[in-house]
């Protein structure tokens, strides 16, 4: 188990007081201007330790990763606009019951997925 430190807690937290998805840069940018001295391998490495817990959700988008603060341990699924990169925690029980099914149709046990649906949001599309 990682110990907690001072930059685990101020990634943390400035995950948390972002809007939407944020790459490691943004938030290395954000906590450096907010006067702090840590360095981008640490925020790095601190996304990436959340991520794991399911303390925050994590995409690729544009082959980068960029991270959420999440209700810890709560299985969701994501509609993200392409355009602006708003996003919205969406149900998905027909895909839940996909995955079981399919999972157990192929004699699969204990199946996980990651499901994240791209679009336009109805701003982005009416500015176009």
């Amino acid at each position: 188990m990682k110990r907690n430190t001072w930059q685990r807690s101020a990634v943390k937290a400035a995950l948390g007081g972002s809007e939407g998805f944020v790459s490691a840069q943004a938030l290395h940018s954000n906590l450096r201007d907010s006067g702090s001295s840590i360095g981008l391998a640490t925020v790095y490495r601190a996304l990436a330790d959340l991520a794991t817990k399911g303390d925050a959700d994590s995409l690729q988008q544009e082959g980068e990763s960029l991270y959420r603060a999440c209700t810890p341990n709560s299985h969701h699924h994501h509609l993200i606009c392409r355009s602006c990169g708003i996003t919205v925690e969406i149900e998905a029980d027909a895909v839940e019951s996909w995955a079981q099914g399919i999972a157990a149709e192929h004699g699969f046990i204990q199946p996980s997925h990651i499901v994240d649906v791209f679009g336009l949001c109805v701003d982005c599309a009416a500015a176009r």
